[in-house]
């Protein structure tokens, strides 16, 4: 339902695919004005349907507005291309467009150059999680302080809001970061179902639930991991060593042989678990491997 006052921020919003229509949505339920333009004018009907209204250009659409611009195009290139030639003063963009951090203090300077504030966000959930605070998707935020805490209470209603620093880059890099970590969770449950592949008689629906329970539990180590970063002491607190555990490695190396499963996804670390023990530090966990990746 469309609770749509006048007493909301009204919400521009530049890029219509399925994460900007989500959005959208979004801030239509919640009642604030939305004025919306897409490369491909079809893909707005839906939301102007909801009570939006369309703009027949992008320059037409900034020029409109009086709250904030959200951005959300395929990537940065987009972004330049879509606000090229621009006017762009005294105007508030809100860059939820995927980008490298290099790319977002890029375009935080190009926007300031040209007068606008600038804020850059990292979307840490799918389109079927906006405007569902229960599903737990959140955006980070990183640039202007001031301009964040201004449209605070807009940005939050498609998902929940956390600002990570002036630094323009930073929403990028730990969305980057997550991502990354989540990377390689996915190849560590590949791998897993590799091996169980050739076993007819196990239940994968059953192991699923086993996998899931012990990488939950698992994470917790980036707890540790970031102390003994910040502290500088690798040894403390730890409770398997890396002597230990590139040793175990052998038995996960001769089980991948057996289970005719090949162990690429694995070895990577494993040499940087290796190396380390190497160099001597045996007695440390994990938080040494990051320095060699060049991390810290």
């Amino acid at each position: 339902m469309n609770t749509h006052t006048t007493s909301k921020t009204p919400v521009t919003l530049l890029g219509l695919g399925d994460m900007g229509t989500a959005l959208g949505r979004a801030w239509l339920a919640a009642g604030h004005p939305l004025t919306v333009w897409n490369r491909t004018p079809k893909r707005a009907e839906p939301l102007v349907g909801a009570g939006a209204r369309a703009a027949g250009t992008a320059a037409e659409a900034v020029a409109a507005a009086t709250g904030p611009v959200i951005l959300c195009l395929l990537d940065d290139a987009s972004v330049g291309e879509t606000l090229d030639g621009i006017d762009l003063r005294g105007k508030d963009i809100v860059n939820l467009t995927t980008n490298t951090p290099a790319e977002a203090q890029q375009r935080a300077r190009w926007a300031e150059e040209r007068g606008a504030r600038f804020l850059d966000g990292g979307i840490m959930a799918v389109p079927p999680m906006i405007g569902r605070p229960e599903a737990g998707g959140y955006v980070f935020y990183s640039g202007d302080p001031a301009l964040f805490e201004r449209h605070r209470e807009a940005l939050a209603v498609p998902a929940g809001t956390t600002f990570v620093g002036e630094d323009p880059g930073h929403a990028a890099l730990h969305d980057i970061a997550l991502l990354s970590a989540m990377t390689g969770m996915f190849a560590g449950i590949t791998h897993a179902f590799a091996l169980i592949g050739p076993e007819k008689d196990l239940d994968r629906a059953r192991f699923a639930t086993l996998l899931a329970e012990w990488l939950g539990a698992m994470s917790r180590s980036a707890l540790g991991i970031a102390a003994q970063l910040e502290s500088g002491n690798y040894t403390e607190g730890v409770t398997s060593n890396l002597a230990m555990m590139t040793a175990a490695n052998g038995t996960l190396l001769a089980t991948a042989r057996d289970q005719s499963v090949d162990p690429g996804l694995l070895t990577p670390y494993m040499e940087l678990m290796r190396r380390r023990v190497a160099q001597g530090h045996g007695d440390e966990g994990l938080a040494g491997t990051v320095g060699l990746l060049g991390g810290e």
